[in-house]
């Protein structure tokens, strides 16, 4: 390469046991380019992007500067991301059915005018490559972009460019076992939780595998919502639905809950009693009720001003033991809680129209909340032998 000797399989060897070693797609492109540069390239930018498999973006991309180090990028869904996909490199390959791109710089009439070519342009930059290397599977995690820039004069050499490409399927390999784990995580963390993935990760997969837990829990309904779907477009429904999920469920996560299930219009979290500290695990969950409410309030504020229906939503919390693991199917499980306790608070929400109040708990919970609640009550629940008492929220404290 360059002239220069390059230890055979030196760099290959190197990229994939990084590549297995470690998730930090920063330290794969840093090494890569600083081990470029020792076998004679003299490069001023390298840079790696895959697309996502996320909710809320749909790619990224890690860029190394000789100048600045390490940079990101991320592309999120919608206009903006769309456009400045549009406004890449990598979209051109794909759109003309391209796998590997040389660019000479700096720009003239006759170069796309893509921001990063302009930008290395006016670094000094003689030459651009980018190559593609698709990935097995059929998903939308297509594969991975490598490219190079250089301010050597004339560009990249023949012999440089043979090697960019022999390293090309072991970079493509590290890329994509980095991926598919992030994808595994980021992915199940989107459908399960944070703690329930982190637990199906480590293995806990099977079939009535969980375990017994104290717990906090918080069930959150929405109020005639189901008539709602009579009288609008199922899109109006979605959007609305989503907000309001939006609006309770972002409450739960800042003070530390899992959102274990959104079924239909309800909404339901547990705040795990760490090392038995149920004083702390309810006031969480208040907390997040609290918000919860709050921020609903306002989104119906200001879907009232749009003419648009509001949607109060109703929450009980409680207290109890319950059984945290898989149920189902030998091959279609659902990692969740059931127990007496999940139980009783669905049976508890279903009081709020009655004791005309947004915010119920049982008398266990409302024990370990200090004065926030007051006693409302005992209440025959069905399936419950014996009258429990309830307690309604007294407002803002």
């Amino acid at each position: 390469m360059s002239g220069r000797k390059w230890g055979q399989f030196s760099l290959i060897t190197w990229i994939i046991a990084t590549g297995l070693a470690t998730d930090d797609i920063d330290a794969l492109l840093d090494g890569v380019a600083s081990r470029l540069i020792e076998a004679g390239y003299p490069l001023i930018r390298a840079s790696i992007a895959m697309p996502s498999i996320d909710p809320k973006q749909r790619g990224f991309s890690v860029a190394w500067y000789r100048s600045s180090g390490i940079s990101k990028e991320i592309q999120e869904h919608g206009e903006e991301g769309d456009a400045l996909f549009q406004r890449s490199p990598i979209s051109y390959l794909l759109q003309n059915q391209l796998e590997f791109v040389r660019w000479a710089l700096p720009a003239n009439a006759d170069t796309p005018p893509f921001p990063v070519l302009m930008e290395l342009s006016d670094q000094g930059a003689t030459e651009f490559v980018m190559k593609i290397a698709p990935f097995p599977g059929g998903t939308a995690l297509a594969g991975a972009s490598f490219s190079l820039a250089t301010d050597q004069a004339g560009g990249f050499s023949e012999s440089q460019i043979a090697g960019f490409e022999s390293i090309m399927p072991a970079m493509a390999l590290a890329c994509c076992r980095i991926a598919t784990t992030r994808v595994a995580k980021d992915v199940l963390a989107a459908y399960t939780g944070e703690r329930t993935s982190e637990l199906i990760l480590t293995g806990q997969t099977q079939r009535g595998g969980g375990t017994a837990i104290f717990a906090a829990i918080l069930l959150a309904d929405l109020k005639n919502f189901t008539s709602l779907n009579e009288q609008y477009e199922p899109n109006l429904i979605v959007d609305w639905l989503n907000e309001h999920f939006e609006a309770i469920g972002r409450p739960v996560i800042d003070e530390g809950g899992e959102i274990l299930k959104f079924m239909g219009d309800s909404l339901l979290a547990i705040f795990p009693a760490q090392a038995g500290d149920t004083r702390s695990a309810c006031a969480m969950a208040l907390a997040a009720a609290q918000g919860a409410i709050r921020l609903n309030e306002k989104l119906n504020d200001r879907r009232r001003a749009r003419g648009e229906p509001e949607i109060p939503v109703d929450i009980a919390l409680h207290l109890g033991e319950i059984f945290y693991g898989n149920v189902g199917t030998d091959r279609r499980l659902d990692f969740t809680v059931i127990g007496r306790a999940v139980n009783e608070v669905a049976r508890i929400e279903k009081l709020a129209d009655s004791l005309e109040c947004n915010l119920l708990a049982s008398a266990l919970f409302a024990s370990q909340t200090g004065n926030a609640f007051r006693p409302a009550g005992h209440f025959k629940l069905k399936g419950v032998e014996l009258p429990v008492e309830i307690f309604t929220w007294k407002g803002e404290q």
